[in-house]
């Protein structure tokens, strides 16, 4: 199964502008949403959190995976966050998902972004499951990476440190941040299932913070190592194991999406019901045949299905093809096969000689027919006339009258 991902913005907690991207799984709704938190100083695009993302989507996950404030692509200073600005920022991409697609039911997090996660949980309710990988047991673990700089980071208020090759502000309020956090307490009022990911090797890590997760933890509670991997599963297949894996997990704890039980439809009913699964997707159902609605990715949507202006036209080329091959049949005219092309677009009005319409916009539909059999020009130039004839072609030529209500509650 293939992805889709695109590049979204959202306001974070202190309205700085966040870039993310949302990976969704190509040609099918997600079966869930999942919000990705990266690693200290990480950012969304690293290979880990890429692979991961990826390998979730193809697994039939969503996964909205966002820079912290002042990190990658997003606006703000890095300088100003800390540890619980993370946390906020964690929630308002909860809230952001909830309002432009569905609430995130799976939270990932990776090194700090899984203490984040797990700080994170409690104000995010939608959120049935959390899963952490490589993740720190107490965020004041960070204060080993600032060795032999906590006394100059406190007494001259803020010092630069270099962190993986980069230079990065640390100030005092961050050390403050840190110490007061109390992950142990989060995990045991956690209140739902938790997968603690870990590599016994981890050299950044002590898998002793997994164990201390672990214990503090409550049922349903699950842990897997991690084997070889480092802290950054930088190997691709360590990252796609571990994506594997937390997707078949998630699966017992992920919601199904609700079908409201209706009465099959009658067969000259066609019932259109809201999935709330993304922003557009609709559910079809025509007696006892189902399908699915949808908008392109470009358009705010899923992509998991055509769309409204596709179907009128795969209606109008279905009933062009019916039409043809009735009277070919009928008249017993050589045709071997009939298919037909659909295009639409809105044009100048002016463009169209024929209408009487000349200012303003109109829809065209463009319909190219094709007749494969031994047909003789007469032949064509009559199956031509006739698909003009087809029912649906007449229905949107002719004046249609739609009365609209609405239903008694």
């Amino acid at each position: 199964m293939s992805r889709i991902s695109t590049a979204v913005h959202f306001p974070g907690a202190h309205d700085a502008q966040l870039a993310a991207r949302l990976d969704l799984p190509s040609g099918q709704a997600p079966r869930a949403y999942v919000l990705f938190a990266h690693c200290f100083t990480c950012s969304k695009d690293t290979k880990a959190t890429s692979l991961i993302a990826e390998a979730l989507a193809e697994e039939g996950l969503a996964v909205l995976r966002f820079d912290f404030t002042g990190l990658g692509g997003s606006e703000g200073e890095f300088a100003n966050t800390n540890f619980s600005s993370n946390v906020a920022d964690l929630v308002a991409a909860a809230r952001w998902l909830e309002r432009e697609y569905a609430a995130p039911a799976l939270l990932v997090g990776h090194s700090l972004g899984g203490s984040a996660v797990l700080a994170a949980a409690a104000q995010i309710p939608s959120a049935r499951a959390v899963a952490t990988i490589n993740a720190p047991s107490d965020p004041a673990h960070l204060g080993k990476l600032f060795a032999g700089r906590e006394e100059e980071i406190r007494s001259q208020g803020s010092a630069e440190v270099d962190l993986a090759g980069r230079r990065f502000t640390i100030r005092r309020e961050f050390l403050d941040d840190i110490a007061m956090q109390k992950i142990a307490q989060a995990v045991a009022g956690l209140r739902r299932a938790l997968l603690v990911m870990h590599a016994p090797a981890d050299s950044i890590v002590s898998v002793d913070h997994a164990s201390a997760i672990f214990l503090a933890a409550k049922h349903p509670k699950s842990f897997v190592s991690l084997d070889t991997a480092d802290h950054l599963l930088t190997r691709r297949e360590d990252a796609r194991y571990a994506a594997t894996v937390l997707a078949a997990w998630a699966t017992r704890y992920l919601p199904v999406t609700a079908m409201p039980i209706e009465a099959v439809a009658s067969r000259d009913t066609v019932m259109v019901r809201e999935t709330r699964l993304g922003k557009f997707q609709q559910r079809i159902t025509i007696g006892p045949h189902t399908l699915v609605a949808d908008e392109p990715v470009d358009a705010g949507g899923m992509d998991s299905g055509p769309t409204p202006y596709d179907l009128v036209l795969a209606g109008l080329g279905a009933c062009t093809a019916m039409t043809v091959r009735l009277y070919a049949d009928a008249k017993g005219l050589p045709l071997n096969s009939v298919a037909v092309d659909l295009m639409h677009a809105k044009v100048h009005a002016s463009d169209c000689v024929e209408c009487d319409t000349k200012d303003g916009k109109i829809d065209r539909i463009e319909r190219v027919v094709h007749l494969d059999g031994d047909l003789d020009a007469a032949a064509r130039a009559k199956l031509l006339d006739i698909a003009n004839k087809c029912p649906v072609h007449r229905t949107l030529h002719s004046e249609t009258w739609v009365p609209t209500r609405l239903a008694e509650v």
